[in-house]
């Protein structure tokens, strides 16, 4: 983005937190208020990049860059930081964690980058007192990928399956514990046991070089396509899916599936 852009993108955000002239709504909104909307917007970006349309990923991208601005906004407001203070500290930071790039470490191959990658994210955690393994990683990010965050975070310091055929081994386990809940139905222990069964998925992604949340996106959108699949067979003979039955509706299924 050139500079006059930025500088009309930040006079605008100004404008609508305007005591006297701003908008009501947007002077009405603080950090907790916002935070929605950021996340949402974040979802909306990775849903354009999955659908390849170029038009709604600038529009996504650029409703995500205004929540940048907002949420550097309201901080200038407290007096804590600026936008050009967030920005001089993300520049500083990609510059300082590729010094085979910006520095005089210009023979270090990806391995030895990524160690100095997780190196300088050890300082900056050390900086903040986060001392365990574990801290930093936000509390609030989806289930599975904080799943898969946690137990890579554990893998770096050995505590590991050592392979994926480890890890279908444990899965068999929790698949047994869940079946042996099942008769007294108690909603925590179900509850329990489906989370120890996620929680190994994501490992079994992991250590097969992929992540949960893509794999089940991937899912979700088979599963979408072809539910639609028979949505619109059923639709050519004039009929719905509630008026057809299960068996029907899996027979079309399958001629989706097949068809596929």
């Amino acid at each position: 983005m050139t500079e006059p852009a930025l500088s009309r993108l930040l006079s605008v955000m100004a404008a609508l937190r305007d005591p006297l002239t701003g908008c009501p709504w947007d002077r009405a909104q603080d950090f907790a208020s916002i935070a929605p909307y950021t996340v949402e917007e974040a979802y909306e970006v990775a849903d354009a990049i999955m659908k390849n349309d170029p038009s709604a990923l600038r529009d996504e991208l650029g409703d995500l860059l205004f929540q940048v601005v907002y949420h550097a906004r309201l901080a200038e407001e407290r007096g804590w930081f600026d936008f050009d203070s967030v920005a001089r500290g993300i520049t500083d930071k990609m510059i300082r964690r590729h010094p085979h790039v910006f520095a005089e470490a210009s023979s270090r191959n990806a391995s030895t980058q990524i160690a100095a990658w997780e190196a300088d994210k050890s300082r900056e955690r050390a900086a903040r007192a986060e001392t365990g393994v574990l801290d930093g990683i936000a509390t609030t990010l989806p289930a599975l990928l904080r799943a898969h965050k946690l137990a890579s975070r554990a893998a770096r310091v050995g505590f590991d399956w050592p392979d994926a055929a480890a890890v279908l081994d444990k899965l068999d386990e929790e698949i047994t514990e869940l079946r042996a809940e099942l008769p007294g139905a108690d909603p925590d222990r179900i509850e329990d046991e489906l989370g120890d069964l996620f929680f190994v998925m994501v490992n079994l992604a992991r250590k097969l070089g992929r992540t949960g949340e893509a794999a089940l996106t991937r899912a979700n959108a088979k599963f979408e396509r072809r539910f639609r699949g028979v949505e619109q067979a059923l639709a050519a003979q004039g009929r719905t899916p509630e008026q057809a039955g299960l068996d029907e509706m899996e027979r079309l299924w399958r001629a989706v599936k097949a068809a596929e």
